[in-house]
């Protein structure tokens, strides 16, 4: 456990389940506080969810699981709330992968969703996430930038930055991420969190959508290792309906009081920020207290492995998922990640077996890092940044932040992020043990050992009240993934819900107006619904924002189909001279599908 009074004691996995099947309280009166604790940090970072079941719901749920420990049922997981990265199918929920467009209802829970429910487990609600799971930053969001909880100027990191920061707030005490180049590893570090990713294929993927089929893992937030280990104990069980499911390997042997632990060359630690280098120096005296003796390794062979993620083939495993959507509304995607799956089309089958063979090469070579250390001591990241510099720069940071964690499923080890203190500007700094494949209950135990009566100086979560918001509606350019759609991005604006405009507009395409851009129009009862995207951002970004609308456009306010206003693009009478009337494709998307659709058929006539 790490340094937490008497109150955060009491918000763990483990003491819940504990109180819950003792009877010391409720499993409602658990749901109840999380709620309470959802309800006020909604205030602090609303971006956190995409969305939430009804209270009702929940607190429904939280009876039965009352009832069935009345009634003399032990659940290992009994009245754990649960937030769950919104990549992961839970029945009752969209999975949105952070891209409205491409949202779907499925029609059962992912394997581990069932396992958790089945031990009493609660699922609060689903969380942002880079979208397609396709970052390590937390940015790439149309839901809006998740940041660190300790200090929001800061990224959260990910791809699952809702899950991390919902755990370090206190909302819950366990959330699922998932994990293909770090993105369960890097927000552990970066809010102070243990983030457990097990051998692939430990825990079953049915039911996550994926990024790199071959290479995802489903991972753990937790504040405890003990809590870690806790839900592997429920969710470590073979899937005979995933095909990527394994049966689990003889244990490796326990890690016991004297092992060998890997630290790299001085030189392969040189981008290390002085803050991170001190806390990696310090997490190296702890294993060495507990036990370990440090044994200097080349991890060159594992930072050629970590560049073959996004340099090699894999990046078309992400391809194939958002395929349709590429083609057919690329306007959709997120435009750094459009860029990233884009760019696999480009790749060929002789490129794939090419990187088959270097990733090979890498993993015999990395073999024999078992025969000289018992586990791997790494940082997770080599610094951090601001949410600004990542928005500013998107591509070159993020590869920075994965320099020590996208090799780790690539050579199909397993690894366990750990707290290592704070940053002076109150981020949090972590290291990973990592491990050759099946020796996740060695590295749960290690972490234990390593974080038993650890104590670090936590600062208080950043809760400086939210700037004034804005309610802001868009139908064309600056709609998701459309080129003026960064004018948004850039301000930090969150995407809050895709609806239509009071049936009293019509909407027009403009003439002359590079990017192409339309005119909505308020006439009354001859009008129509319109589809409308609807953002929030802060007073002074909503102010620039205005001074960038050119004529003939202006803000004004615009009517919405449940009756309520918000500010919006209007046009002046001139804008619609010339201008072709759309109403009848209903919104700017349609308007756009149709025009390509024509376009193509055209084409193909001749």
């Amino acid at each position: 456990m790490v340094d937490m009074d008497a109150k955060h004691l009491e918000w763990t996995v483990s003491a819940i389940a504990r109180d819950v099947n003792a009877g010391a309280r409720s499993a409602t009166a658990v749901v109840s506080e999380a709620l309470a604790r959802a309800r006020a940090y909604d205030e602090i970072q609303p971006q956190v969810w995409i969305s939430r079941a009804a209270d009702s719901e929940l607190l429904g749920q939280a009876a039965r699981i009352d009832e069935r420990v009345a009634a003399g049922e032990r659940l290992t997981l009994a009245g754990v709330p649960v937030a769950v990265k919104d990549n992961i199918d839970v029945a009752g929920f969209a999975t949105t992968a952070a891209c409205p467009q491409f949202a779907y209802r499925p029609a059962r829970s992912a394997m581990v969703i069932e396992h958790l429910i089945r031990a009493g487990a609660i699922v609060i609600g689903k969380t942002n996430l880079d979208q397609f799971a396709t970052g390590l930053v937390g940015t790439r969001s149309p839901y809006g930038a998740v940041g660190c909880a300790f200090n929001r100027e800061y990224v959260s990191g990910g791809s699952s930055s809702g899950s991390a920061v919902a755990v370090a707030a206190g909302v819950v005490p366990l959330a699922l991420g998932s994990d293909t180049a770090g993105s369960g590893r890097v927000p552990a570090a970066f809010n102070h969190l243990f983030g457990f990713k097990p051998t692939r294929g430990r825990w079953s993927t049915r039911g996550l959508l994926p990024a790199c089929r071959s290479l995802d893992c489903i991972s753990t937030f937790t504040v405890s290792a003990a809590d870690a280990t806790l839900v592997d104990a429920v969710l470590a069980q073979f899937d005979v309906e995933d095909p990527f499911s394994r049966r689990a390997a003889a244990p490796l042997a326990a890690i016991g009081t004297g092992f060998r632990f890997g630290v790299p060359q001085p030189a392969q630690l040189a981008e290390l920020a002085p803050e991170d280098a001190g806390c990696y120096a310090a997490a190296c005296a702890r294993l060495q207290a507990v036990g370990g003796t440090p044994v200097i390794v080349d991890v060159s062979p594992l930072i050629e492995a970590a560049g073959l993620l996004y340099g090699g083939p894999w990046v078309a495993e992400r391809t194939a998922v958002v395929e349709e959507l590429l083609d057919k509304q690329p306007g959709a995607i997120h435009p750094v990640v459009r860029a990233i799956v884009q760019a696999a089309k480009g790749l060929s089958a002789v490129d794939a077996f090419r990187g088959l063979y270097a990733q090979q090469r890498c993993a015999r070579t990395a073999e024999g890092l078992w025969e000289r250390i018992d586990v791997l001591l790494l940082p997770t990241t080599p610094t951090t940044y601001r949410v600004s510099e990542v928005l500013a720069e998107p591509v070159g940071l993020n590869a920075h932040l994965g320099r020590y964690t996208n090799f780790v499923n690539l050579l199909d080890m397993s690894a366990m992020a750990l707290p290592a203190g704070f940053r002076s500007n109150a981020t949090g700094a972590g290291v990973s043990l990592i491990g050759p494949a099946w020796a996740d209950a060695g590295l749960l135990a290690l972490a234990a050992r390593y974080s038993q009566d650890l104590k670090f100086k936590v600062p208080p979560l950043d809760t400086k009240a939210r700037p004034a918001q804005v309610r802001l509606a868009v139908v064309g350019a600056h709609l998701s993934g459309m080129p003026l759609h960064w004018q948004l991005s850039s301000r930090s604006a969150r995407f809050v819900e895709r609806t239509h405009t009071a049936p009293l507009y019509r909407l027009y395409a403009m003439t002359a107006q590079i990017p192409s851009k339309p005119a909505l129009v308020h006439v009354g009862p001859d009008g129509a619904a319109i589809e409308t995207e609807i953002y929030e951002l802060d007073a002074a970004h909503f102010g620039s924002f205005v001074n960038e609308v050119p004529a003939p456009l202006a803000i004004g306010t615009v009517a919405l189909a449940d009756g309520s206003s918000v500010k919006g693009f209007v046009a002046e009478p001139r804008a619609i001279i010339g201008a072709t009337d759309i109403t009848a494709d209903g919104g700017w998307r349609s308007y756009l599908t149709r025009l390509a659709t024509t376009a193509r058929a055209t084409g193909a006539s001749q």
